[in-house]
């Protein structure tokens, strides 16, 4: 094989290498697990007050969101209550946003944000674990919830989980705005009877 010859595909292959190894780590980031399970839709942030004042939440705890969207509830929970607080999205765009509310916020150091998939999480740290998802998907999360510490508070917004009864339910409307249903269950998880 000629000199020149060599080196072009020498050269060929370095061109590769490097665009590999620039921009396949940016596009796999980039690129969900998998399709998210909902559309994002915010929960109003009078909503999320209420969430975390029913979930009593204390100094000292953790609060994980579960498909945490712009990381509003991870954020106020941090910002106002001074606990660490964990947003987890399979989204990356929202993974980003959430990344970038929790440095306008100053929350950095109690904050963190992970691109994950909800139901391959270890919820076993959490002492209050925040859902707005579809009852569906509540109901999937409920062989994680079984493995909770006793009395960790779980808060769902709009929507209940069919086959567990909640402790509380609340009805809540912020001025000017829609009525929301808000739930409490408190670990462990009471079943309701099937009959």
């Amino acid at each position: 094989m000629r000199p020149m010859k060599i080196l072009s595909l020498i050269g060929f292959s370095t061109a590769v290498a490097f665009f590999l190894a620039i921009f396949l780590p940016v596009y796999s980031q980039e690129k969900p697990a998998r399709e998210p399970d909902v559309i994002y839709v915010p929960t109003p942030h009078e909503v999320v007050d209420k969430m975390l004042d029913m979930a009593d939440v204390r100094p000292g705890e953790v609060v994980y969101d579960l498909g945490c969207g712009d990381g509003r509830i991870p954020v106020a929970a941090s910002k106002k209550y001074g606990v660490r607080s964990w947003g987890f999205d399979i989204n990356p765009v929202r993974v980003k946003e959430s990344l970038e509310n929790v440095e306008k916020a100053n929350v950095k150091h109690l904050c963190t944000i992970k691109q994950q998939d909800i139901f391959e999480l270890d919820l076993s740290k959490a002492d209050v674990i925040t859902l707005y998802l579809l009852p569906q998907l509540n109901v999937k999360l409920i062989p994680q919830l079984d493995k909770l510490k006793p009395g960790c508070r779980i808060v769902s917004h709009d929507f209940d989980m069919k086959g567990v009864r909640p402790k509380r339910e609340i009805t809540y409307s912020p001025q000017g705005g829609r009525e929301h249903r808000i739930y409490l269950w408190v670990t462990p998880l009471e079943k309701e009877n099937r009959n």
